[in-house]
């Protein structure tokens, strides 16, 4: 019975040659860096999700002796794991974008004679505008008081230096990437140059504030040094801002090759 159930496995097998393609090397390499990002991102938004949605809410009505027990077991492992989500999110997406996006849009621009471009000095000075933006943020965040006292007023400080960071990027490449007349800055560039500079600053506000405020305020809940009172102001509006930005990163970066092309036509 079991040689007549198994007499056509191997035609099955050969049926299915035809369907499957094994990746090769180079498929290889896409694959996993893309899912370290993918993997890296759902952790990260998830649990930014959860401080914001859920945990933000549930701290008001814990009382001081409450709070003692629960945060330190609660919010050290999330946070371990959202700090480090953000860190390998950020870190596959940059290898992902420098290596097989703009790294194609730049062997396709240096094919024109005499033009030599350079991915990582593009890549360097991509970097520049969200880290001058963090820059700008923290020093508000920190210094600026009045700006962070009421959250819609600080909000709209964040949407004019965002949306300048944002015209300023898609002056940027355009700018960076032309050669005989033609820009070779591909939808792809754009749209994830755009999105990934949303996910540099949020990374630099998860390790600059979030964690550094947080960090400290549970230290004291175990014992240590009280936390400076607006530590927790700080580390809210970091993460709040995290929280509405993440919602345009994930856009762009979802119609960088999908459903919408914004920019450059269908290139």
């Amino acid at each position: 019975m079991l040689i007549d159930t198994t007499v056509h496995l191997p035609a099955s097998l050969a049926m299915l040659d035809g369907l499957f393609h094994p990746p090769n090397a180079s498929e290889v390499a896409h694959i996993i860096v893309r899912w370290l990002h993918f993997v890296g991102g759902i952790t990260w938004i998830g649990l930014l999700y959860f401080f914001n949605l859920i945990n933000v809410p549930l701290q008001k009505g814990l009382d001081a002796d409450t709070k003692k027990k629960v945060n330190p077991v609660l919010l050290l492992p999330a946070l371990w794991y959202f700090r480090w989500g953000a860190v390998i999110t950020v870190l596959a997406g940059l290898t992902y974008y420098a290596m097989f996006i703009l790294g194609s849009d730049v062997n396709n621009a240096n094919l024109v004679p005499d033009v030599h471009f350079n991915v990582w000095i593009l890549l360097i000075a991509w970097l520049t505008y969200p880290i001058v933006l963090f820059i700008v943020e923290f020093l508000i965040i920190k210094k600026v008081p009045a700006l962070i006292k009421d959250g819609r007023v600080f909000a709209i400080v964040m949407f004019i230096l965002v949306a300048i960071v944002t015209f300023g990027l898609l002056r940027f490449f355009p700018a960076m990437m032309s050669a005989g007349g033609t820009n070779y800055a591909s939808n792809k560039t754009l749209s994830i140059g755009i999105g990934g500079a949303y996910g540099i600053l949020m990374l630099l506000n998860v390790w600059g504030i979030i964690w550094p405020a947080n960090k400290r305020i549970i230290g004291g809940l175990q014992g240590g040094p009280p936390a400076a009172p607006e530590l927790a102001r700080q580390a809210f509006i970091a993460s709040r801002t995290n929280a509405w930005l993440s919602l345009p990163m994930l856009l762009f970066m979802a119609t960088s090759s999908h459903d919408w092309l914004i920019f450059s036509g269908g290139k």
